[in-house]
């Protein structure tokens, strides 16, 4: 994409948050981080169930939606990397999604809505995948600009998407594909003053970073959703609005009995073994992802094929071996927990 602007990075960002919006929104001290009184939800980043042929199983698609549901869920995000969202064509992408709005109608549904080779290709697709229903168009950060360029260039081409995108609520997902691309707070606070933002998936795995994103996002409508297992807890404690890790497709019960109790002082204990339990098991479950969660899936009862649109994604023995000895540790946290597990 060319910078139809070509603006310093500085003055780019001043011209972005003073034509697209009003004023400028005061942020709290860290001393007041922590004492957001939002609902804190877990939010499971959707994987795409497919048959053998690797069709999408639109069935098997409204079952996990349920199961999802069934475990804690309070939102949905469709059509995200766990979706394999790569691996699909643009009619698949608004397809899953318009089936999970649908099975959850009351229920905040997000998807990814900036796919496309040009600028224009992808407000486009923001139009057509909002079309489906959902409460917001998420933006890949890496889409905007390329790993070489400046934010200066991602502003640019983010303000000229966000005045042709109406008054479609929009996200951001600091997603690692194509690369990585994390907001820096002054980036994130210009956007936060846009007024067009209301939810953030932050990749950024740095407990310093991901506070300071969480100052920025006080009094304004931008939701934060930590993909950190590691930092879960003290991402809520400090004033973050939910969770959404991978580890959502393997037990989502666990994800949404910490958003429920990260600030009970009677659960202190049991949250800092948690907190430890899943950070042991993160690299474990992330071994050929997201086929394994298919695997662990189908091993809690759900009937749900064990494929993948990725290539030399099969499970060895070793692989299920280890996602065996998972199960087990989750059998154990739930009863220690007092969690009944979801049923399927």
């Amino acid at each position: 994409m060319t910078n139809p602007i070509n603006l310093t990075r500085r003055n780019a960002l001043k011209s972005m948050a003073g034509l697209l919006i009003a004023p400028v929104l005061a942020y709290p001290s860290q001393a007041s981080v922590g004492k957001n009184p939002r609902t804190m939800k877990f939010v499971p980043v959707m994987v795409t169930p497919y048959r053998q042929d690797l069709t999408i199983d639109y069935e098997m698609l409204r079952q996990l939606t349920d199961f999802y549901k069934a475990a804690g869920a309070e939102g949905y995000f469709a059509n995200c990397l766990s979706s394999e969202m790569y691996y699909l064509n643009n009619q698949e992408r608004i397809a899953i999604t318009e089936t999970v709005v649908k099975r959850v109608p009351q229920s905040r549904v997000v998807s990814t809505g900036s796919f496309g080779d040009s600028l224009n290709e992808q407000i486009d697709f923001c139009k057509r995948i909002a079309d489906t229903g959902i409460s917001g168009s998420i933006l890949i950060t890496s889409h905007f600009a390329t790993k070489q360029e400046s934010d200066s260039v991602m502003m640019d081409n983010l303000g000229e998407f966000i005045n042709k995108t109406g008054k479609i609520p929009l996200g951001t997902y600091e997603c690692p594909s194509p690369y990585k691309r994390l907001l820096t707070p002054e980036v994130y606070q210009t956007l936060v003053r846009t007024n067009r933002f209301f939810y953030h998936k932050d990749t950024s795995e740095n407990l310093e970073q991901i506070t300071r994103k969480i100052e920025l996002s006080q009094s304004s409508k931008m939701e934060f959703y930590n993909a950190h297992s590691a930092t879960a807890v003290a991402s809520l404690q400090r004033g973050g609005n939910g969770l959404s890790p991978i580890s959502g497709n393997f037990y989502p019960e666990i994800l949404a009995w910490i958003c429920k109790h990260a600030n009970n002082p009677a659960k202190k204990n049991d949250l800092q073994w948690i907190q430890e339990e899943i950070a042991q098991t993160e690299p474990l479950i992330s071994i050929k992802y997201p086929v394994g969660s298919k695997y662990f899936l189908k091993k809690r009862g759900l009937p749900i094929e064990i494929v993948t649109r990725y290539k030399n994604r099969e499970l060895t023995k070793a692989d299920t071996a280890q996602l065996d000895q998972v199960y087990e540790r989750f059998k154990g946290w739930c009863e220690r927990l007092d969690i009944k597990p979801a049923k399927i």
